[in-house]
């Protein structure tokens, strides 16, 4: 019988997966693995793994022989050697389009959040406090720019939903050409006029080593001044010293993470003390919905991998934001 290690799940239930290997006559095994020598020890003998945070290195496809698929819990693969896996001819999976509503929506809400003070405002009534000079001064959303870094399926749910609201939209990408049919009318810009432009900016790309540090020092400091910045990617790609730096001088006016360059992010931390950030803890993907398609989708491309069928969302070494 083939067998599918999950190598780690930090979900509460596995019984979306388990359905669908059971279907299939497929076994399927749960593990713990924090790193590579504990994922060279699940995946022993393993025909696929599903991956959530876990790496799987050019170690683990040298030493599994057998391994057909490797499925990733999510849009990202940067936690894969791609490069290894094809070199061994092994599949690579992921789920690129199981949150493109829920991650856009929680976008626009951190954006909606900041530029309306919403929680420097119930921080303060809290104590007692009615005094709204300290989120002065507030504006419409009609007539500010939302700006939008890569236009992968993500990124133009979101720039579609704030232009929706009243926000113009620019937006850059390198690999775009045009803007995509849905946000026609919106401006495609470079990079370095999108940060002028922007009174918000939402980050949208996959960690790559060109977008590692894509706002830093220079960068951030080429962001509009009193604008905001919205990061529901990957959290490597935003410099969070810089990013503290530039808050705590006021060279920006907020932002809101709902990633990290490292995670989790626990107190103490710079970013906890700043009144003018929101943090949330990389829940942009989850709804309900989105959680189980996330988990049925994972295990059917490893099952179709091992089965020696096509998979349905096969990634291969040019891997772009979902």
């Amino acid at each position: 019988m083939p067998r599918i290690v999950i190598t780690d799940c930090d979900h509460d239930t596995i019984a979306p997966e388990r359905q669908v290997a059971a279907e299939a006559e497929v076994d399927l095994v749960l593990a713990d693995c924090k790193d590579e020598n504990d994922v060279l020890e699940a995946a022993a003998g393993a025909d696929g793994l599903i991956v959530q945070y876990a790496p799987v290195t050019a170690a683990v496809f040298d030493a599994v022989p057998n391994l057909k698929v490797v499925s990733r819990y999510g849009v990202g693969v940067d936690t894969i050697d791609v490069a290894a896996a094809q070199a061994h001819g092994v599949l690579v999976c992921n789920v690129p389009d199981y949150g493109t509503e829920d991650v856009s929506d929680h976008a626009v809400a951190l954006a909606l959040a900041l530029l309306r003070g919403i929680p420097q405002l119930d921080r303060r009534l809290r104590r007692g406090d009615h005094d709204i000079s300290a989120v002065k001064p507030l504006h419409r959303f009609r007539g500010r720019t939302f700006g939008v870094v890569g236009l992968g399926r993500i990124g133009v749910a979101t720039a579609c939903k704030a232009r929706a609201l009243g926000f113009e939209v620019v937006a850059h990408d390198p690999a775009a050409k045009e803007v995509p049919e849905p946000l026609r009318g919106a401006e495609l810009l470079g990079f370095e006029e999108t940060l002028g432009r922007a009174d918000v900016l939402s980050l949208h790309v996959p960690l790559t080593p060109a977008t590692h540090h894509l706002l830093n020092t220079e960068t951030l400091h080429r962001m509009r001044p009193g604008s905001v910045l919205v990061n529901t990617g990957r959290g490597a790609v935003v410099d969070t010293e810089a990013l503290v730096e530039a808050l705590e001088r006021g060279q920006i006016l907020g932002a809101a993470l709902d990633v990290v360059e490292n995670e989790p992010l626990l107190p103490p931390h710079r970013l906890f003390e700043l009144p003018n950030v929101v943090l949330t803890p990389h829940v942009g993907w989850y709804s309900e919905e989105s959680f189980t398609e996330l988990k049925q989708r994972a295990a059917e491309n490893a099952v179709a991998g091992v089965l020696g069928r096509t998979p349905h969302d096969v990634v291969s070494a040019a891997v772009h934001d979902g």
